[in-house]
């Protein structure tokens, strides 16, 4: 515990296993391997590194060192910069988001893995009639034959009597037991269907887990993340031995690492690789934020920005091997190129690799091993992202974590919301509904914030300012001050202008998903998408416009708006109506030229002191504005009036020659009544 009552970490290695397990999760099995094959191989290591080296380890320390310096949540950090405390809540959102969607998953996982409890696997076969297809087929069938059942499926028969038998349309078991068993998908969004009660069960199991883990926040996250980020490491390593042991796997090694330097040339590439690091880094989440925040304040925050980053790529790196060893040996089983099994997201890790696991020896033992890894790479992840949003909310409103049993209420609170909005993520149509949260909170949100927060601590708060906090911190060592030759470039240059380049080109990319999926998502699937993406962004312009008004901005912008005296009829002839008083001025301008006031010291000396004069002007034009009253004078004695600028007129300047005229006498004696009359310089402003 804090002196200051807040928690930290027991030790430095909770934290760093805290950030590994947030940064290690399902994307490195099933999307860093997908981009490799798909983007050159070996060759995408390239952009992949250069991404790592620009965008992901000068944002990963910029963000730790931000969260531990000030010891506050995502949202109450932003004391930084008031104006912008809606990006802190735009964090939040996005964690809340993925938090969602993230759970659903994992429930599946949980599903796969009670469903591996069997001396066969559901998937290895097509005789369960009940999920299986016509065009289901394993290896025992015949992928030509469009009656493998020998007439004993008449629904199939009569199927194919109605419309012809389409080889090209032959699905795998696995593949049918995903879309027809586990998840019973519909064939668009609109389809919604029912809930599944089975992935219903699975989901709320998941989110008890996640309760009773973040029951003490750190405390008990601290102690878990022992098993959740060091478990899969076992899993995989020994899923590596089994697979480089099975035939095929020289095919798929090759597959993965060999280079293809032509596809360096497409854009999609260097995109790809940005984004991989950006969301596998948890960079723009507030998740760092809050984990560095628990901190030590002196704690050693350049290591381990240094650390988890390599040890996040290595994992992707490492896992890849695991995956296409095994999706070797399925493309040797079935006489195919590795190309045509090798697939990315929820079909990696639902259909293909399951399928591989299928034609293993002892296949449920691997099936078992493989999905609680995908278990605990999920939890690893999903604690640190709930116990963000948890942070960033009671760091604001401390009354949601006042006593124990306040605390115990609103993170169980937030636990059954999170399970109830991700009830319609399990339903028929759920998968589709997943995609779109997925896909909206993935790209833009994430980039868009993590520019605008590089600009606003690099830029706004300042360079400088911000690497003397950090030393203050971590000391100005030799090391401390080499590495910033590397950081400071980055942070100041390339990583804004990279985020920039990323968001730029995701623009010109981006596709409505009615348009290339229109079978699927239908037209309001895309105003769905844009809610959520302007769901993550409004607190930001919002709590900026909040903030303007309260600090008298909206007075500023009501008078730098306004029609300045010079609007009106340029011909006194036409000042008519509401102008009719600036013809009078102005004709009785023409007729008595302007001449230079001048003033009797006398009328001076009877005039009120100038402090009363102000003052009681800045009276009159506080009730003209609703009792607002601004400074009369600044340090320098320039006057102000009510809107904050100059009146052009020296207080002091007055007050020097005005002096002897204002103890008691109306005339210093000997001074004669010519001499008494003067062109008085600051009267005549007045």
């Amino acid at each position: 515990m804090a002196s200051d009552g807040r928690a930290s970490w027991g030790n430095q290695i909770e934290f760093i296993l805290t950030l590994v397990g947030l940064a290690v999760g399902l994307g490195n099995v099933w999307r860093f391997p997908y981009l490799v094959f798909r983007n050159g191989g070996g060759a995408f290591l390239i952009p992949y590194f250069l991404s790592l080296f620009i965008l992901g380890i000068p944002l990963f320390f910029m963000e730790l060192s931000f969260g531990q310096f000030a010891s506050l949540g995502p949202v109450k950090i932003w004391a930084i910069n008031p104006a912008m405390k809606g990006l802190g809540f735009s964090m939040v959102l996005v964690s809340a988001f993925i938090a969602l969607y993230y759970n659903v998953i994992i429930s599946v996982c949980v599903y796969y893995f009670f469903a591996s409890m069997t001396s066969k696997l559901p998937w290895s076969t097509c005789e369960d009639f009940t999920w299986a297809s016509c065009y289901c087929r394993d290896s025992t069938m015949n992928n030509s034959d469009p009656d493998p059942w020998n007439s004993t499926r008449m629904e199939c028969v009569r199927q194919f009597n109605a419309t012809p038998f389409e080889r090209d349309k032959v699905t795998s078991p696995s593949e049918d037991y995903f879309n027809r068993r586990v998840l019973h998908l519909s064939s668009n969004l609109a389809d919604s269907g029912t809930v599944r009660w089975d992935l219903a069960l699975c989901l709320l199991l998941a989110w008890t887990l996640v309760f009773l883990v973040l029951t003490k926040g750190i405390k008990s996250l601290g102690k878990v993340v022992y098993f959740t980020a060091i478990f899969p490491y076992i899993i995989l390593t020994i899923l590596l031995i089994r697979a480089v042991t099975l035939e095929g796997h020289r095919e798929g090694v090759d597959f993965y690492l060999n280079p293809d330097i032509e596809k360096l040339g497409s854009a999609a590439a260097w995109s790809d690789a940005a984004v991989q690091i950006f969301y596998s880094l948890s960079v723009g989440q507030g998740g760092l934020i809050a984990m560095a925040s628990y901190n030590q304040f002196n704690n050693n925050v350049l290591r381990d920005a240094l650390l988890v980053p390599i040890i996040d790529a290595g994992t992707c790196f490492f896992a890849g091997f695991v995956i296409f060893s095994t999706l070797g040996f399925m493309a040797h089983n079935k006489g195919v190129s590795v190309a045509n099994v090798a697939v990315g997201g929820p079909g990696l890790a639902f259909i293909a690799y399951p399928e591989a696991i299928a034609q293993m020896p002892v296949a449920p033992l691997w099936s078992i091993l493989f999905f609680l890894m995908m278990m605990t790479l999920g939890f690893s992840s999903q604690f640190s992202i709930v116990e963000t949003v948890l942070t960033g909310l009671t760091d604001e409103f401390p009354i949601l974590s006042k006593s124990k049993k306040h605390a115990l209420i609103f993170r169980g609170s937030c636990c059954v919301l999170g399970f109830l909005l991700g009830l319609p993520m399990v339903s028929e149509a759920g998968f589709h509904m997943l995609d779109i949260v997925d896909n909206a909170t993935g790209g833009f949100p994430l980039l868009f914030v993590g520019l605008i927060e590089v600009i606003c601590i690099i830029f706004v708060y300042g360079y400088q300012r911000f690497r003397r906090d950090i030393e203050m911190m971590i000391g100005a060592t030799k090391f401390t001050r080499y590495m910033f030759y590397y950081f400071a470039p980055m942070w100041i240059v390339f990583t804004p202008l990279g985020l920039l380049a990323v968001i730029i080109f995701r623009c010109i990319q981006y596709e409505p998903l009615s348009v290339t999926t229109p079978d699927i998502f239908p037209a309001w699937a895309d105003a769905i998408w844009w809610l959520i993406v302007i769901a993550c962004f409004i607190a930001i312009p919002a709590l900026f416009f909040v903030k303007f008004c309260k600090n008298g901005g909206n007075v500023v912008l009501h008078k730098v708006t306004s029609p300045s005296a010079a609007w009106r009829p340029q011909l006194s002839a036409n000042c008519t109506g509401d102008y009719s008083k600036f013809a009078a001025v102005k004709s009785k301008k023409e007729q008595s030229p302007e001449k230079e006031t001048e003033f009797d010291i006398h009328d001076i000396v009877a005039m009120p002191t100038l402090e009363a004069h102000l003052t009681a002007t800045a009276r009159e034009e506080s009730e003209m504005t609703n009792g607002t009253v601004l400074e009369t004078y600044d340090a320098s004695g320039l006057g102000y009036d009510n809107m904050g600028y100059h009146r052009g007129y020296d207080v002091s300047e007055y007050k020097a020659h005005n002096a002897g005229f204002n103890q008691g006498n109306d005339k210093e004696e000997g001074t004669s009544e010519s001499s008494a009359r003067v062109h008085h310089p600051v009267a005549t402003k007045l």
